[in-house]
C-alpha cells in the first residue's frame, strides 16, 4: 500500500524481486520508488518482506545538526500502523527486534529488494479482511 500522501503520485504494486529505493516524492513523505523509474511509487502490502543492501538508516535531527543513525538491521517486514488515525503516516517497517519505524523516517536513497509478498487469501473471510485493509489503506 502507499501512504495517503502518495495518492497523487503514479504508483504500482510491488512484485517479488523488485529493486526499490527510498525516495522523497515531494509530497510530504518518503516511500519506495522503482530503481529504474524513480517517479513511480511502489506500493507494498502489509507483510511484504524486504532486504536492504546496507543497514537501514534513519535521519536523526537535533536543534543545530542532522545525521543518519543506522538501526543494525538489513531486513524488515512492511506494516501499516495507526490506520484509524487520519492525517498521519501509516507505512512502517518492523525489524527483527520488534522495533517499528515509519517509512517516511528512513534516509533517502536506500536500496531494498522485495523478498516475499504476503500470502494470498485462501478463504472468503481472508478475502474480506484483505479487502477491508486495502480500503482503509
Amino acid at each position: 500500500m502507499c501512504d495517503d500522501s502518495l495518492q497523487t503520485i503514479q504508483s504500482r504494486p510491488a512484485k517479488v524481486g523488485d529493486k526499490l529505493t527510498t525516495h522523497n516524492f515531494g509530497a510530504g513523505t518518503r516511500g519506495f520508488a522503482a530503481q529504474k523509474n524513480p517517479a513511480v511509487a511502489v506500493c507494498l502490502l502489509p507483510g511484504t518482506e524486504l532486504a536492504f543492501s546496507e543497514e537501514v538508516a534513519i535521519g536523526a535531527f537535533g536543534p543545530i545538526w542532522s545525521m543518519q543513525q543506522t538501526l543494525g538491521h538489513k531486513t524488515a517486514i512492511f506494516r501499516q500502523i495507526n490506520k484509524n488515525v487520519l492525517r498521519m503516516h501509516h507505512d512502517a517497517l518492523e525489524f527483527s527486534d520488534g522495533r517499528i519505524v515509519l517509512l517516511t523516517d528512513l534516509s533517502e536513497g536506500q536500496e531494498a529488494s522485495v523478498l516475499q509478498l504476503p500470502a494470498q487469501p485462501m478463504t472468503q473471510s481472508e478475502v474480506e479482511e484483505q479487502r477491508r485493509v486495502e480500503y482503509i489503506g
